[in-house]
């Protein structure tokens, strides 16, 4: 008999541990939607050279909102708001839901 290889990867080890139930799947990739968001607005201020003050002041903002808007645990994201915000970084503006070859792949719902 062999001992199960131990990993570090969280990925492997959440699924291990909780299975593939697509209630905790869709929380997670949840999560990791409101952590991109929020890792991207910081990562591009800070590219730009800008303050949370700075950014906020740009869009006609509070430095708290955008504090939230960084923040990995905030849901509260309008489009509005992204949107002023990627104008205000000079970035492009694009609202994807889900992609074309997973919607290909399901069957039509009645």
């Amino acid at each position: 008999m062999t001992k199960p290889r131990k990993t570090s990867n969280a990925l492997e080890i959440i699924a291990h541990r909780y299975g593939r139930d697509p209630a905790h799947e869709r929380r997670l990739r949840e999560e990791r939607a409101k952590l991109a968001t929020g890792d991207l607005v910081r990562r591009a201020r800070e590219a730009r050279g800008l303050t949370q003050a700075e950014l906020a002041g740009l869009i006609g903002s509070s430095q708290s909102a955008i504090s939230r808007i960084e923040d990995a645990d905030y849901a509260g994201h309008s489009v509005e708001t992204l949107r002023k915000i990627a104008n205000a970084l000079d970035l492009p503006f694009t609202i994807s839901i889900g992609n074309h070859r997973a919607l290909l792949a399901r069957p039509a719902a009645r």
